[in-house]
């Protein structure tokens, strides 16, 4: 267990050196503040994403609509753990389906979920410079 004092925190880079809050700055932030069922649907939304078979499935959605099959094969996973993402997946609202026939095609719900995938993507590429 830690025990945190202030000589430790005076130690520590990532924190202020005194204790001061600044209660109008802090104030104005929780008022803008998004309400609780918001942050929590983002937690669900960010915990969604997390998952690299999800991301796979997404990144192969951001370049073509695809069955459920060329999913599979695409991520190389099976059916069944396909459909299992997928369920979360459409439960998200980051993909949609669209029957034809007798086939289900897959395609990302919305521009938002491409752009979150691109910035996160640019993100990643660029710490490896």
């Amino acid at each position: 267990m830690f025990n945190y004092r202030s000589d430790d925190m005076r130690k520590n880079k990532n924190t202020c050196s005194i204790e001061k809050i600044h209660n109008k700055t802090v104030k104005s932030v929780l008022e803008k503040l998004e309400d609780e069922e918001t942050v929590y649907n983002m937690a669900t939304l960010f915990s969604t994403f997390s998952d690299s078979t999800r991301l796979k499935i997404l990144l192969c959605l951001s370049r073509a609509k695809l069955c459920s099959c060329d999913i599979s094969a695409a991520v190389n996973i099976s059916k069944s753990a396909t459909s299992h993402q997928m369920r979360i997946l459409k439960m998200t609202k980051l993909v949609k389906a669209e029957r034809k026939g007798k086939q289900i095609f897959y395609s990302l719900s919305d521009e938002h979920v491409s752009i979150l995938l691109q910035a996160a993507l640019e993100h990643v590429k660029e710490g490896k410079k």
